[in-house]
């Protein structure tokens, strides 16, 4: 996902160098587009330019440029030395410690509304882009992306021999190759000052430790949901809003933790994205806290469809589910408490469309369909097996042979 450490390579990421130190671009796998392509397939949480086309003299650019590193990280520096830059290119980025690569991903007047959004101030306390990355820099990058993985391994193997209450989800090399930074989860306070020591002293490197939220964790890692899209959290977003229990209340879905929890174990972002639609339409439908008294029995409510204003009902020992308007519905309820009840809620149906247990149930039925014909055919088969054995014996007419005991 994440320019430079992808799998696939559609982001442009440095595949390899040439062996042979030859000069000229290094190659890149993928669609080779570094990042510009409009596919979005690589472009992780990335802001559309709709100024990109635009071209304005040097001297009038805003020179703060947003740069993207792995996992989607991002961050602004400044272009005081004015550099030629475009969306894609691995740039050198000065850093507290050291130095460090990422690659253009916004610039120009967009940036100045992101720094507004996100409260950043455009001040002397923004770092500096030093220079466009070369052959050496892409080299060395690499050989620091190498080693992420590697190291991750045994870290989770000090992290378990420890036995530190933590999860320890990423590793992110500075392409110096002087620092790197451990992301990790843990539900309660963790000591890992003797961790550190250990890993500083393995690695010979700075360690920084910085603890994510499970949802940051999978937004890191990326995955697909059960839509069979990519995650939202690892595509376009960033803001993390709580998830409340009633949203799946409010929208008739089934209170499953399997289906309703994402790949973080928490109940799904998307819940609350049609969650103020549901909302507005549940304002014109009646709450029915009891059954409804008619004649024929009280009627208990089973399903309501909320865009359609539809409310099924179903008595004590009919199987079959009727569907009344919200409407009527009302109408009963207020004779209801007149004291009053109608003859049947079956005659105030209104659409051909009444849920029957084997229209419930129509993938058990199918099943149980071909269970009972798998069942009765190899039945038949035996018994077809079994009738030549039953004639052999038998005696001819006519003859007076007898059977052979």
């Amino acid at each position: 996902m994440g320019c430079g450490q992808c799998s696939t390579g559609g982001c442009g990421s440095v595949r390899s160098v040439a062996a042979d130190g030859s000069s000229g671009e290094a190659p890149v796998s993928g669609c080779q587009s570094k990042g510009g392509c409009g596919s979005g397939g690589c472009t992780k949480i990335n802001s559309f330019d709709w100024l990109g086309n635009m071209s304005l003299p040097s001297s009038m650019r805003y020179d703060v440029v947003e740069i993207k590193f792995k996992g989607g990280t991002k961050e602004y520096f400044r272009n005081s030395k004015q550099l030629d830059l475009y969306t894609g290119d691995f740039v050198v980025c000065e850093m507290p410690n050291g130095y460090h690569i990422g690659t253009v991903s916004l610039q120009g007047e967009l940036v100045r509304l992101q720094l507004i959004k996100k409260k950043i101030k455009d001040d002397n306390s923004l770092a500096k882009i030093i220079r466009v990355a070369n052959e050496d820099d892409l080299r060395k990058h690499e050989l620091a992306i190498n080693r992420d993985l590697s190291t991750m391994y045994r870290s989770r193997e000090l992290v378990h021999e420890m036995k530190l209450k933590m999860k320890l989800s990423d590793v992110e090399f500075q392409s110096d190759n002087t620092k790197a930074t451990f992301y990790y989860s843990a539900d309660d306070r963790v000591d890992f000052r003797e961790l550190i020591k250990v890993l500083a002293g393995e690695f010979k490197i700075r360690v920084e430790m910085k603890q994510i939220s499970v949802r940051q964790e999978a937004a890191r890692i990326g995955g697909l949901g059960s839509c069979g899209r990519e995650l939202c959290c690892s595509t376009w977003l960033t803001d993390f809003k709580p998830i409340p229990a009633t949203a799946a209340r409010y929208q008739n879905l089934s209170l499953n933790p399997a289906k309703l929890s994402g790949q973080c174990g928490r109940l799904k972002c998307c819940l609350n994205y049609e969650l103020e639609t549901y909302i507005d339409a549940l304002i014109d439908i009646p709450k029915i806290d009891r059954p409804l008294l008619t004649e024929k029995g009280p009627a208990t409510l089973q399903k309501t469809d909320i865009f359609r204003r539809l409310m099924w009902f179903s008595y004590e020992k009919d199987s079959n589910w009727y569907p009344i308007p919200c409407s009527q519905v009302v109408e009963i309820t207020e004779m209801n408490k007149r004291g009053e009840k109608p003859v049947s809620i079956v005659e105030m149906v209104t659409i051909d469309e009444v849920f029957t247990e084997t229209t419930l149930n129509n993938d058990i039925a199918q099943l149980d369909k071909r269970l009972a014909n798998k069942s009765s055919g190899g039945n038949s088969k035996s018994k077809r097996k079994r009738k030549p054995n039953r004639n052999r014996n038998r005696p001819q007419k006519g003859s007076g042979n007898k059977p052979n005991n």
